[in-house]
């Protein structure tokens, strides 16, 4: 299935799905930090995100030190941002508030 890359309206009305991310200026990226109360609680969410993320075929650059995991999403292969960032950045949301003890922007 082609990725269709999203223009500036589509990805302005998607911005309010994902209120707490980031996007870089030219809109190739969404953006955000995540804090958990510890180690264990964060490689827990990167963990349930990676399922997410498998069934998706979608996969996060991602960097997590001790208790902060930060998140940039975008479709290489697009040369932009399209449904599917947007897709996986409100099941990580999701996921994240699963946890009970999130922090952070």
């Amino acid at each position: 299935m082609p990725r269709q890359k999203l223009d500036s309206t589509a990805i302005s009305e998607k911005l309010a799905d994902v209120s707490l991310w980031d996007i870089d200026a030219g809109e190739i990226a969404l953006t955000r930090t995540f804090k958990f109360a510890d180690f264990s609680e964060a490689f827990g969410f990167m963990a349930r995100a990676a399922l997410v993320a498998e069934k998706l075929d979608h996969h996060p650059e991602w960097k997590n030190t001790y208790r902060t995991v930060e998140v940039r999403l975008t479709t290489h292969d697009a040369s932009g941002l399209t449904g599917l960032d947007f897709d996986l950045a409100v099941a990580m949301d999701r996921i994240a508030a699963g946890t009970g003890r999130k922090t952070g922007s």
